[in-house]
C-alpha cells in the first residue's frame, strides 16, 4: 500500500509532459497504485469490499471504471484537464478512486471467477482504447504541442501495453487462484 501511494506524486510530474506523460500517470494510478493499495487494505476497514459490498462487485466496477477512463479521454475532458491543475486532480483522483474500488472487488475473496472476468473485461477496453488512441490517423489531441500525433501514438502505446497488460496478468494470476486444487478437496 505505502509504494501505491509513494507512487502517486511520480505520475503527478508526469502528467506535465505531454499526452505520453498523462498515460503514463494514468496508468500509475489505476494499473500500479490502484491494486498495490487494494492489497494493502484487502479485509480491512478500509477496503472498499469490506466497507460498501453492494458497490464494490466486480462487474459494476469494471463498468464504473470504464466509463471513468474512457470519459476523461474524450478531447475536450483530457484539454479541460491539460489545462486547468484542478481538473487534472479529479481526473487522477477519479483513475484512482475507480481502480482503486475495480482491484478491490476482483481481489475480495467472495467473488472468484466474477474478478476474473472483471480484470479480463478491463484488459480489453484498454487496449482496444489504447489501440483506438495510438492508430488515430491524425491527432485528437490537439494541445499536446507540435508533435501532437506522435505524442499521441506513444501514449496510446503505453495505454495498450501498460494497462492491457496490469489488468490481463492480475486476471490470470486471479484465475490460476481459483484453478489450484483446495487442501480439502485432496483430503476426499
Amino acid at each position: 500500500m505505502v509504494i501505491g501511494l509513494a507512487l502517486l506524486p511520480i505520475g503527478w510530474v508526469l502528467s506535465g509532459y505531454g499526452m505520453t506523460g498523462h498515460m503514463a500517470a494514468h496508468m500509475i494510478a489505476v494499473a500500479v497504485a490502484a491494486p498495490l493499495i487494494a492489497v494493502g487494505v484487502q479485509g480491512g476497514r478500509f477496503d472498499p469490499a469490506t466497507s460498501w459490498p453492494r458497490l464494490a462487485s466486480p462487474l459494476p466496477t469494471a463498468m464504473i471504471e470504464a466509463v471513468v477512463v474512457w470519459g476523461w479521454h474524450v478531447p475536450v475532458l483530457r484539454s479541460l484537464a491539460a489545462h486547468h491543475p484542478l481538473a487534472l486532480v479529479v481526473e487522477q483522483a477519479s483513475f484512482l478512486a475507480a481502480g482503486l474500488l475495480l482491484w478491490s472487488a476482483v481481489l475480495a475473496p467472495r467473488h472468484g471467477a466474477a474478478g476474473v472476468g472483471a480484470l479480463l473485461v478491463t484488459s480489453m477496453h484498454m487496449t482496444l482504447l489504447g489501440a483506438l488512441i495510438g492508430l488515430a490517423p491524425r491527432p485528437l489531441y490537439m494541445h499536446h504541442g507540435a508533435d501532437a500525433l506522435a505524442d499521441q501514438q506513444l501514449a496510446g502505446v503505453v495505454m495498450l501495453l501498460v494497462g492491457g497488460i496490469a489488468y490481463l496478468l492480475g486476471g490470470l494470476a486471479m484465475l490460476g487462484r481459483l484453478l489450484q486444487t483446495r487442501p480439502e478437496a485432496r483430503a476426499v
